[in-house]
């Protein structure tokens, strides 16, 4: 009864998104929403369009300094092609878990032992994730007179998720829980298996002082997107403080990490609409149309991108002799 209601689950799942977006768009002025579509100029999208490859490359280089410190060994051009396919795989999975991805090109390409790569992957996620994170709490005491919670709620997160990295950054502790799991939480017939994963994670492990510049380089790419999207307000002609944007949309983005959406869809929305909505004079239309149109200039392309390279990938394979 539990594995059938766990496979439905699982099945269905990805759908909520849909399902939320669907019942969002229902629920406001389809009308206006046609509208606002079409009253962005093109010359919008094709600015917002081209931050897109300065972003790319910056975030690679911030990529290829961690790979670097980790002493695995990937030209930029290769890093660049892997990354683009992990970001294709980004965009289309819940939580944007896709870029797991990387793992096996990177294996393929450097040799290097599993757990060593997931680490890489991680770190490059972690780095992202309190990239935005420290975006969000400067944008919550911004608006602390009109949502206070949503300063503790964040404090509270980031606090557990700081404490958390700094226990696992330190090699005896983390093998040692990690073990811990493994012998309570596998079956023993796969246990050798992790305990071999686990071993591995803190091979070449990254100093932390090493990881500064990659962390602004995260921050930099950040801003971009969310100026990607910001590009979008404008063509609107919604009157929304950059800074303010730059600081509140992060939110919104981050909701769509909860991997119950696929990359996001319907949770990015809804929020963007609660926030912006009650706190500027923007039609909850209006808001519902920057979101889904900036996710498209955003996600929706650099994955596309991602999936062309991923096509010349398999057809180069096609070419290889055995």
């Amino acid at each position: 009864m539990t594995k059938n209601l766990f496979k439905y689950v699982k099945k269905f799942l990805p759908l909520i998104g849909i399902i939320i977006l669907v019942l969002l768009v229902i629920s406001l002025d389809v009308e206006k929403i046609k509208n606002a579509f079409l009253s962005i100029k093109p010359i919008y999208i094709v600015l917002a369009l081209s931050l897109t490859f300065p972003m790319v490359l910056i975030r690679n280089y911030g990529w290829q300094l961690l790979l670097k410190e980790q002493k695995i060994k990937i030209g930029y051009f290769l890093s660049l092609k892997i990354f683009l396919i992990g970001f294709f795989y980004c965009s289309i999975t819940p939580g944007y878990i896709g870029h797991v991805v990387r793992i096996p090109y990177l294996k393929e390409e450097t040799g290097e032992p599993y757990g060593k790569l997931f680490v890489n992957t991680v770190i490059d996620s972690v780095l992202r994730a309190i990239s935005q994170y420290l975006m969000i709490l400067t944008g919550a005491i911004l608006v602390i007179g009109t949502f206070p919670e949503l300063f503790w709620v964040n404090i509270i997160i980031f606090v557990i998720f700081v404490l958390m990295l700094f226990y696992l950054f330190k090699k005896e502790r983390g093998e040692k829980l990690f073990h811990i799991f493994i012998k309570y939480l596998i079956p023993r017939k796969l246990r050798d298996n992790f305990y071999r994963f686990v071993n591995t994670f803190y091979f070449d492990f990254p100093r932390v002082t090493r990881l500064v510049f990659p962390f602004l380089l995260s921050l930099i790419t950040c801003i971009i997107v969310f100026t990607q999207v910001y590009i979008i307000v404008i063509a609107l002609g919604v009157n929304i403080p950059y800074h303010i944007f730059i600081l509140l949309f992060p939110l919104a983005n981050v909701v769509g990490f909860i991997p119950i959406t696929l990359a996001g869809i319907g949770t990015r929305e809804l929020t963007s609409v609660l926030i912006f909505s009650t706190l500027f004079t923007v039609t909850k239309e209006e808001v519902l149309v920057f979101t889904l149109v900036g996710f498209i200039l955003t996600d929706i392309f650099t994955g596309f991108i991602g999936f062309l390279v991923s096509l010349t990938e398999a057809r180069e394979k096609e070419f290889i002799p055995t």
